[in-house]
């Protein structure tokens, strides 16, 4: 046993047992969706509007402060669950956010001349 699982708490064990069980069940519930086709197609459309509308409000607010992009990530993910097109849109938009996100990283950090020359103000006698 390694001390990880040893120093789990017994509302951590409890938490994991719960997650399986709930996990397990879901994708068995799943899977009885998808023998039916009627009921299939209705969870195909809850997912297409739940998920659509989530990108849609996403877009909406990208122009606005706030995490409008990742609303709209957020709904591509919703769509991916069902929609091979969406996993696709998702997995290109994601490597495009963290690009994004590196470059801009790499704006922040200091240019390592700056900090040998020195400043303006430190050349003043006071």
């Amino acid at each position: 046993m390694s001390a990880k699982k040893a120093t789990r708490t017994a509302a951590g064990r409890i938490g994991s047992a719960v997650g399986s069980t709930a996990a397990s069940a879901l994708v068995g519930t799943r899977e009885a969706i998808r023998r039916n086709p009627t009921a299939n197609t209705v969870y195909r459309v809850g997912v297409g509007v739940v998920g659509g509308g989530t990108v849609a409000l996403g877009v909406v607010l990208i122009p606005l402060p706030g995490p409008g992009a990742l609303v709209a990530l957020g709904g591509l993910g919703i769509l991916a669950s069902e929609f091979e097109g969406a996993r696709k849109a998702r997995t290109a938009a994601g490597s495009a956010a963290r690009r994004i996100a590196a470059a801009a990283r790499e704006l922040r950090r200091p240019h390592p001349e700056a900090a040998e020359r020195p400043s303006p103000s430190s050349d003043r006698a006071v």
